[in-house]
């Protein structure tokens, strides 16, 4: 008896350890498919914001560029790391475009511009949301990865660590508002 119900009791181990594993990492990929979605939202509104802008600034060519640079990139072409690249592109030159908002009353006025900077706000808003979202299911599958007794099984499976999304050092330190407005 004792010889039926052990391997039993394995193989149910191996079945709800794989299919906890399984379960997590798509979770995971769940969540990024989160940022990516919110990313493309992002992505889409740069025409409209950069065409609103450009009727108001047309001397500011180096940020409406480096916005239209970025948009003119095949979004569905850009590997994980690109989209992470361009997530971090993107808010150095919405910061440059909301100051130069800051600089033209006329623009801040529009309401084409504030209606769309409101948007830009929400999608950014989402995206944290979705960030947050997605280190928590990262942390979930790493756990499961790393923690015993799932770990005697997730290397065998090819389950690996994963790196939680972060931000470049430069992105942490708060900004200087006073320097803002001398621009």
């Amino acid at each position: 008896m004792l010889t039926i119900i052990i391997p039993i009791v394995i193989i149910l181990f191996l079945t709800v350890t794989y299919n906890n594993l399984v379960r997590k990492k798509n979770n995971v990929e769940n969540a990024f498919g989160s940022i990516d979605t919110m990313l493309k939202k992002r992505f889409d509104l740069i025409p409209n914001l950069v065409a609103t802008v450009q009727q108001y600034a047309e001397h500011e060519k180096q940020t409406f560029s480096a916005i239209t640079n970025l948009r003119t990139k095949s979004y569905n072409t850009l590997s994980e790391t690109e989209k992470a690249e361009f997530d971090r592109s993107f808010t150095s030159a919405s910061r440059n475009l909301f100051m130069i908002a800051e600089n033209y009353p006329q623009l801040k006025a529009s309401e084409n511009f504030i209606q769309l900077q409101r948007t830009l706000n929400e999608t950014e808003e989402q995206l944290s949301a979705s960030r947050r979202t997605y280190n928590a299911c990262i942390t979930e599958y790493n756990n499961a990865v790393m923690t015993f007794p799932s770990n005697l099984l997730s290397g065998i499976f090819g389950f690996t660590k994963k790196e939680v999304f972060t931000i470049p050092e430069a992105e942490r330190a708060n900004p200087n508002v006073k320097d803002l407005f001398k621009a």
